[in-house]
């Protein structure tokens, strides 16, 4: 399998269980590793035979931007349901990093792996 990434995606949003949170837009860095095959693609030299990570880019800066949950479990597990039903990608993994929110620490956040029969239910 190969893997295409994105890294470094800065998006601003509400997320966080405490009630000031819930009144400011914060910024969570995200990381993409997407599981496909890039075989015909690299014969073709055609974006339509690969996964297009600008349009992948685009879903994801959208749905960030307007979300609003309190746990970044849940925004990571979102944005691989994302991935994985809407570009049909056989892998991915995601990481969603928020900065500053433990004293003393440069950054915290959640790591998961997801694959289509994760998100079977729909």
């Amino acid at each position: 399998m190969d893997l295409i990434y994105l890294r470094d995606l800065r998006i601003e949003t509400v997320i966080g269980i405490f009630d000031w949170e819930r009144e400011i837009r914060q910024t969570v860095v995200i990381d993409l590793e997407m599981g496909t095959d890039i075989r015909r693609a690299a014969e073709t030299d055609a974006i339509d035979h690969t996964l297009d990570y600008k349009s992948v880019a685009k879903r994801i800066i959208g749905f960030v931007e307007e979300a609003k949950f309190e746990l970044v479990e849940t925004l990571t597990d979102r944005i691989a349901r994302i991935i994985i039903t809407e570009f049909a990608v056989p892998y991915v993994k995601v990481t969603v990093n928020k900065q500053g929110a433990v004293r003393g620490s440069r950054d915290v956040g959640v790591i998961i792996e997801r694959r289509p029969e994760d998100y079977a239910d729909g």
